[in-house]
């Protein structure tokens, strides 16, 4: 059984095709304007792969800075 993971990924790569499929195109040309578009069908399987598979942060190691408090007199 495939992860719900891969199964985003290659549902992401489905609406892909679609989106650049001809008779999509033609549907689109003679005035096709859905409520929910193509666009928000990846945007709604972007957001819950970033649920289920949140980005990793790395976040740069900070230098220890030596601080000296030298008294100028």
């Amino acid at each position: 059984m495939k992860s719900l993971s891969e199964l985003i990924v290659e549902a992401s790569l489905l609406i892909g095709e679609i989106s650049v499929h001809p008779d999509y195109e033609a549907l689109i040309k003679k005035g096709y304007y859905p409520d929910l578009t193509v666009g928000d069908a990846y945007t709604a399987l972007a957001y819950l792969i970033s649920e289920i598979d949140p980005p990793v942060i790395t976040v740069p190691e900070i230098p220890e800075v030596e601080v000296s408090y030298e008294s100028r007199a």
